[in-house]
């Protein structure tokens, strides 16, 4: 676990992903539309990632990827963030972690 918490420390967002994963690949591309950029560790690229993986899975990461922090915090995988995505939650949580400065939501009505 103290592995995981090395690699989250002072960063506003951090996903963890195998590069043959398509659900990461989403995740990321979700956050990157918000303006965040965000660490993403390929599990399968690093050197440490098998033990990163067993850090994962120890905290409940079941699957281990993908596997979001935001803020430090361990968000979940895919469920929890789209849950926040659709609440209206995502957002104010990128914001206050310091992922995103400002946001502005654009109407499709004219």
């Amino acid at each position: 676990m103290e592995a995981v918490w090395r690699l989250v420390d002072e960063r506003p967002v951090v996903i963890f992903s195998k590069s043959s994963c398509c659900v990461s690949h989403s995740l990321k591309q979700l956050i990157t539309s918000y303006g965040a950029n965000p660490t993403v560790y390929e599990l399968d690229e690093i050197p440490n990632g098998r033990e990163v993986e067993r850090g994962l899975q120890s905290m409940g990461c079941k699957p281990s990827v993908p596997a979001v922090f935001i803020g430090q915090k361990l968000v979940g995988g895919s469920n929890e963030v789209i849950s926040l995505q659709v609440r209206g939650k995502l957002v104010p949580m990128l914001m206050e972690a310091g992922a995103i400065w400002v946001w502005n939501r654009t109407s499709s009505t004219a």
